[in-house]
């Protein structure tokens, strides 16, 4: 593929962004385009199709080149090579590792360096790469100005290294979407409550009772989720430090955040979490328990409060300082707790073992030992989570810090969840609600 081909699909590619953005910004407000859009649109739609006829009549150039590059088969006097640049379609852009990648980035802005030409794939330069950037300001849009979008498998291998085993993201009920948000219609009525849909035994010649749905909306808008590193040169001099070292820190980063927000995020700017909903049930201590003990009925009794099949999707979250006090769990001359090796499925099952049958995560998100909350028992597929399609994305920006020597990559994921219930619930028989979330309280 030509460079020239590549500017005009970049160029047609951020017209049809644009468009797509007017568009959806009327469908999230629930209205119809005002003239102002309209005509933006009808703006933006013209320059789609100039750029569509020009890339036509580049393609055609580019096929009609071809044809002579195979006539000249025929005529060897005539015969010429052709060289084509395929890392347009490498997903990596050419670059070996994110330290190549940083250091190019780090290269192009000091005096008497070329410009690695790795770093304008995929970009749109409106007029070449002396063509003077619009605004005024560092943006990630254009190299000129200071930025470069990370090849899409680096975003890729820092968004797969933030998903590691104690991950709680991958365990929630995730859609991954285009737009900034979702809506969800939700039904919480019982088959044994007072309303809702219900069926009824029915006598003969009898009139049927008719039911209808209750159903209730729920609307997830996506949060943002950001890492800002500012580097130094002297880090970007050692590539192989860069590679192994950013990634890394980056993903723990934002993986522990991640997970804080999906058990207790506040909702202010960030996901509403599944601990701090209304659904969440406490199991309170046995009668006369004594501070920095552990039952196995307390367990026991955290387990009786999940819905019906919650169990099999179920996991413990318990602080490191509750190991021990797990370890002398039994039921009769039977131990409870199975650490890794002594299960059936061994480390295949969770790092830790398991407790009653479930997978254990040994995590600092739940509280210390004998505090409400240091022992948890979540069903996370009552937790729904949107994510942005596409992962996370990464740029970098050298100007950002030009006056310190530093030079800026930032990460961001979007993301938001709630609870798919408001309230526990409440039981056909008896008076203990139930609840995919719950706690053990404070001893």
């Amino acid at each position: 593929m030509s460079k020239q081909l590549r500017e005009l699909q970049a160029r047609k590619s951020t017209l049809i962004q644009e468009a797509r953005a007017l568009t959806e910004r009327a469908a999230t407000d629930n209205r119809d385009m005002s003239d102002e859009e309209v005509s933006a649109f009808d703006a933006l739609k013209a320059r789609i199709d100039s750029a569509s006829g020009a890339i036509d009549r580049e393609s055609s150039l580019i096929a009609e080149e071809a044809q002579m590059a195979i006539g000249a088969l025929n005529h060897p006097r005539n015969a010429h090579i052709t060289v084509t640049d395929n890392r347009q379609a490498d997903p990596m852009h050419g670059f070996q590792s994110v330290g190549e990648f940083m250091q190019a980035v780090y290269q192009a802005d000091k005096p008497g360096k070329s410009l690695d030409e790795r770093l304008l794939i995929g970009r749109d330069w409106g007029g070449g790469r002396g063509a003077a950037a619009p605004g005024s300001f560092a943006n990630e849009a254009s190299g000129q100005d200071g930025g470069f979008m990370v090849p899409p498998q680096f975003s890729q291998q820092i968004f797969q290294l933030s998903l590691g085993e104690d991950s709680l993201l991958p365990m929630t009920d995730n859609v991954e979407i285009s737009g900034n948000s979702m809506a969800f219609p939700k039904d919480e009525t019982t088959p044994w409550g007072t309303n809702g849909i219900r069926a009824y035994w029915q006598g003969e010649a009898n009139a049927a009772i008719a039911t209808k749905p209750v159903l209730g909306l729920a609307t997830l808008r996506l949060k943002k989720l950001m890492a800002l590193v500012p580097t130094t040169d002297e880090l970007l001099d050692d590539a192989s430090a860069l590679t192994s070292y950013l990634p890394d820190k980056v993903a723990t980063s934002m993986r522990w955040k991640m997970n804080e927000s999906i058990l207790f995020g506040a909702g202010n700017g960030v996901p509403v979490g599944a601990l701090s909903s209304g659904a969440t049930v406490t199991v309170a201590k046995e009668t006369g328990q004594t501070t920095q003990t552990l039952f196995p009925q307390n367990l026991a009794k955290m387990i009786a409060r999940l819905p019906s099949g919650s169990f099999a999707n179920a996991v413990w979250i318990v602080n490191n300082d509750v190991l021990p006090a797990l370890f002398t769990l039994t039921l009769g001359n039977y131990p409870i707790y199975l650490p890794t090796g002594l299960g059936v499925g061994g480390i295949q099952i969770s790092p830790y073992g398991t407790l009653l049958g479930r997978p254990v995560f040994v995590s600092q998100h739940a509280n210390t030992f004998s505090a409400q909350g240091d022992i948890l028992l979540v069903d996370l597929k009552y937790y729904q989570t949107i994510t942005k399609s596409g992962g996370m994305q990464t740029a970098t920006s050298m100007h950002l810090y030009f006056d310190a020597d530093l030079t800026a990559f930032r990460t961001t994921f979007r993301m938001d969840g709630q609870s798919k219930i408001v309230a526990p619930i409440s039981p056909a028989k008896g008076s203990a609600t139930m609840s995919p979330f719950i706690q053990l309280g404070a001893r």
